[in-house]
């Protein structure tokens, strides 16, 4: 076995030898490669070191020949411009009405370009030339300012603005041809190239321009509307209340909006869309601002008659708000405007609100004496009048009524203006001026009975009094829209209580011939009253078991209730009572004596036999006259 392996190691030793062989031979080539390669690095080290500073000269070579190029360039330019100079000179001497619009507008473009030129290559020979191109191109935009101007000047006779609301037209505008004049002369002196300076607050030279032209004509067109609002609203008769639409503020607020989308319509074309706003903002202010002081003025009359014109400031209110929101949607402006001008006539109307309820006690207290056949008062009439006429204005009074705070009218004015209450989001105005209604209801009220209980003798007269006012304010709340705020809730439950107190008060009166209806039996002292045969109460039995002197005592009651029932039915018919009222006490009197009176009667009407002497009415007698109250 060992001789057999032998040749296997030989073979493999030889190839062992062999590898060895190859390595050294590749480890000589190895270390001969490095050495060339270390020649090579300091060869190209030293081609790198005599190259670069003929690179770097080249590149700088290169660089001035580029500026060299430009420079050439420019002089070629700023030789072409020198020569256009006069030709551009001429065109803008010329002005934009003798080479036309479209030519002038050319050739400013074509200054205003060959200005950044100039100024770009800072060339101190263009200096001279850069100014007289500053020059022509500032004298270019004044004279587009001064067409712009006068262009806007040919449109600006005021009109007649209630011959377009009334005949539902179109308020005029301006030409469109006109028009799109205008909008590319304030394309070129709106840039900033054209401007000598930034706008001011945004307002470019043209918005100055326009709202300088189209100012004017705005406010003077709706001059006579303004005149109309404060004269229709004052009166002759000053004690009259004021019905709604009969002010001219109405037509005012159309005529204003009418005018004013119109207005935009023209800026919305001429200008930018980014300019729209201040455009429009500065064009209307001077309008704005008369507007503000035909308010000022209508609530310094309102103020001074708050009892009969409250209404007009709650409809000013509604108007300007409706105005101001439909403004609002369409355009995007003036909502701020539109409230501070409605800033005093919104306190004034806050203010009414606890000044009605006020004035109506000072009214009561002040009132020297009262009907004497227990009729209601005028002034009932009229604060019912009045809460009618606010159920027209839901709009204001709910916004106002939410900003009060619920139930702070009856704080007074004194309290309203030292509140710090914020408005209250979650309330409902219908639920608010209900209450509202209901507080006033129950001042007039209470005001009336503390002034009848000082003034007034009987309580039947109190009683009656209090009915028919009661009777008076529930017919005006059924026969307007005043049922439906008070519907809901149980509001009306407030006024049964006083209709229950006045008729209460009434019946008062009755107890006297009640209680002379009123005897006394002792059944403990025989058997229970004779009846006959049929049930009924035997009178004569009754009687003939009387004493005497309780006979005298019957007949002594039957003359009283007859006087006292004779005296109170003569009063009743001669009292002046609401239909209403009248059918109700006569109920309530015949409900309270009837019973009393037929069981009495049953009993004693045999105390005189039928001869009428002491027993003057017999049941049916007693009914039909309760049935004539």
């Amino acid at each position: 076995m060992v001789q057999a392996r032998n040749p296997a190691f030989a073979e493999e030793s030889a190839e062992v030898e062999v590898l060895f062989a190859e390595a050294a031979k590749f480890d000589n080539i190895s270390k001969r490669m490095k050495v060339s390669l270390a020649r090579l690095e300091t060869g190209a080290q030293v081609v790198k070191d005599a190259m670069g500073p003929v690179y770097s000269n080249t590149q700088d070579l290169q660089t001035m020949n580029g500026n060299i190029d430009k420079i050439l360039a420019a002089i070629d330019k700023m030789l072409i411009q020198t020569e256009d100079r006069g030709r551009e000179e001429r065109i803008i001497r010329s002005g934009p009405t003798k080479v036309g619009l479209s030519e002038y507008l050319g050739s400013l473009k074509r200054i205003d370009r060959a200005l950044a030129q100039m100024t770009a290559t800072k060339l101190r020979v263009n200096q001279q030339a850069i100014g007289d191109y500053s020059e022509l191109l500032a004298e270019g935009s004044d004279q587009l300012q001064n067409l712009f101007r006068s262009s806007l000047s040919k449109d600006l006779k005021p009109i007649e603005p209630l011959h377009y609301i009334t005949k539902q037209l179109p308020f005029p505008m301006i030409p469109s041809e006109k028009v799109s004049q205008l909008g590319s002369i304030d394309a070129f002196i709106s840039s900033p190239s054209a401007q000598s300076e930034p706008a001011s607050q945004g307002k470019t030279p043209a918005i100055r321009i326009y709202s300088e032209c189209r100012g004017p004509y705005l406010s003077n067109s709706l001059s006579n509307l303004s005149l109309a609002s404060i004269s229709t609203s004052k009166r002759k008769n000053a004690d009259e209340v004021y019905r709604q639409g009969t002010s001219g503020i109405g037509t005012y607020a159309s005529g204003i909006e009418g005018i004013f989308l119109a207005e935009f319509q023209n800026i919305s074309v001429i200008f930018p869309r980014e300019d729209w706003g201040a455009a429009f903002e500065s064009t209307c202010r001077k309008s704005l601002a008369e507007f503000a002081k035909t308010l000022r003025e209508l609530n310094t009359h309102i103020k001074a008659n708050m009892n009969t014109d409250c209404f007009l400031a709650y409809e000013i209110i509604e108007i300007v708000i409706s105005l101001s929101f439909r403004l609002d949607q369409k355009t995007g402006e003036l909502k701020l405007p539109f409230a501070d001008a409605l800033k005093p006539i919104r306190e004034t109307a806050k203010a009414s609100l606890p000044e009605l309820i006020e004035d109506l006690r000072r009214r009561v207290a002040t009132m020297q004496t009262l009907p004497i056949d227990g009729s209601s008062v005028s002034l009932t009439s009229e604060v019912m009048t009045r809460l009618q006429t606010m159920t027209l204005y839901p709009q204001s009074l709910g916004s106002i009524m939410a900003s009060l705070g619920d139930g702070s009218w009856n704080r007074g004015v004194a309290g309203i203006a030292s509140s710090s209450a914020s408005l209250d989001v979650g309330a409902d105005s219908n639920q608010l001026l209900s209450h509202y209604i209901l507080d006033t209801i129950e001042a007039l009220l209470s005001s009336l009975e503390v002034k009848a209980r000082l003034l007034m003798k009987s309580k039947s007269m109190l009683g009656v009094f209090i009915a028919n006012n009661v009777a008076l304010i529930d017919r005006m709340i059924r026969s307007s829209d005043l049922i439906d705020v008070l519907r809901t809730g149980g509001a009306l439950a407030r006024l049964d209580a006083w209709r229950k107190k006045g008729t209460s008060s009434y019946l008062d009166s009755w107890r006297e011939p009640c209680s002379a209806l009123m005897d006394v039996q002792y059944t403990n002292r025989g058997a229970r009253p004779p009846s006959g045969s049929n049930g009924l109460i035997d009178s004569v039995a009754v009687v003939k078991g009387l004493s005497s002197k309780d006979k005298d005592s019957i007949k002594e009651k039957f003359k009283t209730f007859n006087a006292c029932f004779d005296d109170l039915c003569s009063k009743h018919k001669a009292m002046a009572m609401e239909r209403e009222v009248r059918n109700q006490l006569s109920r309530e009197v015949q409900a309270l004596i009837e019973p009393l009176y037929a069981r009495f009667w049953d009993r004693y009407h045999e105390i005189d036999k039928g001869k009428g002497k002491y027993v003057k009415y017999d049941k049916g007698s007693l009914a039909a006259s309760l049935a004539t109250l």
